[in-house]
């Protein structure tokens, strides 16, 4: 490559070649004054060439590089690459093009990812949507058909139209919140919370559930201090997603499961049951929105297919992530830790 100098000479050697060609075609141009003319055009046509290349183009290439090369030190590859090509300004660009186009390729095809996940999801949210709607509408319209006039009917109606209707706001919330949580509306409130406590509270609150289906709910009380940093609110709704699909799916007469596990650093809850359990190949996308192990027995259950995903935004929001371990017709176990609080012994901060 030639260094701005040498470019210089050469366009300017061609520009005074031509102006003396050109006035070689007058007559009257002596041939001395051709030569002065070639002279004067060759100077002119240098120094602004040189003046253009040096400070407009190589000056402020080299100076980009410079500092590229000054950020990229750390990586060796990068930065004998730049070396060798020190004085090959235009490699640098193509080469810095090259890169460029292959990050605008991986945001396309992140874009096309995202643009099918798009579609999906609403055709997911319309699916999911319709259940409710529909079941609701055809029970008014039965109502309005003429059976209001039946108490018996029209009580039985009502009921079904306001449990579809129930199930409806249940998933309009359920969706507002991951939405808020994805998009960062929602901000974490970190403090020292006691995770025994919360648990016991979530629990009683499944009491009459449990019952109903005669399962048992554990609590084992934890031989060591259980005061994370965490957001009491937020990790209230993850124990109560994961504790009502553990009564969920689990067999009558069955058995749910809390338990802890403290050590230097976390503390770690387990949910455990002796249900159905989840086949291994499902159990990578059960963190998905609406994403069901078996859809027919899972809208039979009720819920609105986005609790764990709900539960997964929450623990990325601590810095988290939800840990299953399941064997089908044996049972699963959801665990998560949490940063271990430091606080004295005799501090412990609960809510009511």
């Amino acid at each position: 490559m030639y260094s701005a100098r040498v470019l210089a000479l050469l366009l300017a050697g061609s520009i005074s070649l031509v102006t003396a060609l050109f006035l070689s075609l007058v007559n009257e141009v002596e041939t001395q004054a051709l030569v002065v003319a070639a002279i004067i055009s060759f100077s002119v046509s240098y120094i602004l060439i040189f003046i253009v290349l040096e400070f407009l183009i190589f000056g402020e290439i080299n100076k980009i590089y410079s500092m590229m090369e000054k950020l990229q030190k750390f990586d060796l590859r990068g930065f004998n690459k730049h070396k060798s090509s020190k004085l090959n300004p235009l490699k640098k660009i193509n080469e810095e093009i090259n890169t460029f186009a292959a990050l605008k390729q991986n945001e396309i095809d992140e874009l096309k990812k995202l643009e099918t996940f798009r579609k999906e999801f609403v055709a997911d949210v319309s699916h999911e949507l319709k259940t409710p709607i529909f079941a609701a509408q055809g029970f008014v319209h039965t109502l309005l058909d003429g059976a209001v006039n039946d108490k018996n009917v029209r009580i039985k109606f009502l009921r079904k139209a306001a449990k579809s209707l129930d199930g409806l706001d249940a998933l309009v919330q359920d969706l507002l919140t991951l939405s808020q949580i994805e998009t960062g509306d929602i901000k974490m409130k970190f403090e020292n919370i006691d995770l025994y406590t919360l648990c016991v509270e979530v629990v009683d609150q499944f009491e009459q559930r449990a019952k109903g289906k005669g399962i048992e709910v554990i609590i084992k009380k934890p031989a060591k201090l259980t005061i994370v940093r965490a957001d009491w609110l937020r990790i209230t709704q993850v124990m109560t997603n994961l504790i009502s699909n553990a009564i969920k799916y689990s067999n009558e007469d069955g058995q749910v499961t809390i338990r802890f596990e403290t050590d230097k650093k976390y503390v770690t809850t387990f949910v455990s049951d002796n249900g159905e359990g989840i086949p291994q190949s499902h159990i990578n996308r059960i963190f998905e929105r609406f994403y069901r192990v078996d859809k027919s027995r899972s809208r039979e259950r009720g819920g609105t297919g986005l609790g764990l995903a709900i539960v997964k935004h929450i623990l990325e929001g601590h810095k988290s992530k939800a840990e299953v371990e399941s064997i089908p017709g044996k049972g699963s176990t959801f665990s998560f830790k949490l940063p271990l609080a430091k606080v004295d012994s005799t501090q412990v901060e609960s809510k009511s």
